[in-house]
């Protein structure tokens, strides 16, 4: 049985389609339920619009919007239950289960994501680690057996992993790919630094650390020039007060 086939998917599947959520709206919901713990860790019960868009980097316009979608409205003067809209975005993004995944690449990268907690925490779990490298496999990381990529289907089918996780090197990464669909995968995480095709109906979504640097650089050159043009005026300026 694949990963789309558990028990309560249909169910789900048809909630969900019947009532669709923008993509930008979804983006941003992890992004909400990360504050909203937060928020209720301080030990408030109840959350304004506009704190929680503070807490978000988002305007409240857009957060009364986004959660208008889960049939959340608030409460004029009041705000939104913190305990319940928690509840109504873990629903919403299928957090109320574990989702069984599997890293493929067991490198730098691999390693880091297979040792990281917070996965765990937010309702994913590391189910199976895979690699090629011949010197990897068979050796255990953090209590998980490394195993060969030839295993990647009866892995799925064991485990019913629901999400692949691919942090293997660009030239790699497609067969990779490739494998886990046909073993039933239909939600993919890539890391590695190419565009991978798959059928319709598999999800995919790309991670490229090194496009967000060139983002971030993009605005900081952007920056120190607008500085530099205001440095420049106001030399201007106090000149033509001399």
């Amino acid at each position: 049985m694949c990963a789309c086939e558990r028990p309560g998917a249909h169910a789900t599947l048809r909630r969900v389609s019947a009532r669709p959520i923008p993509e930008a709206t979804v983006g941003r919901l992890p992004v909400y339920l990360r504050a909203l713990v937060e928020i209720a860790e301080s030990g408030a019960t109840t959350v304004s619009s506009e704190t929680l868009a503070r807490a978000a980097g988002v305007n409240s316009a857009k957060v009364r919007k986004d959660l208008s979608h889960l049939g959340s409205y608030g409460t004029r003067g009041v705000g939104y239950d913190v305990a319940y809209l928690i509840h109504q975005v873990r629903r919403e993004l299928g957090l109320t289960q574990h989702w069984p995944m599997v890293i493929v690449g067991i490198g730098n990268l691999g390693q880091a994501l297979a040792r990281y907690r917070g996965f765990l925490e937010r309702g994913f779990r590391t189910v199976a680690l895979v690699d090629a490298d011949p010197e990897k496999v068979g050796t255990a990381l953090d209590g998980l057996l490394i195993r060969p990529v030839e295993d990647l289907p009866d892995i799925v089918r064991e485990h019913r992993v629901a999400i692949g996780v691919i942090s293997t090197s660009g030239p790699a990464a497609q067969s990779v790919a490739d494998v886990m669909v046909a073993a039933g995968v239909r939600s993919i995480l890539n890391f590695a630094p190419v565009v991978l095709s798959v059928p319709e109906g598999v999800s995919v979504r790309k991670v490229d650390l090194a496009i967000e640097l060139q983002i971030l650089t993009y605005y900081e050159q952007r920056n120190a020039t607008l500085n530099e043009v205001r440095r420049r005026g106001r030399a201007v300026a106090d000149l033509a007060k001399t």
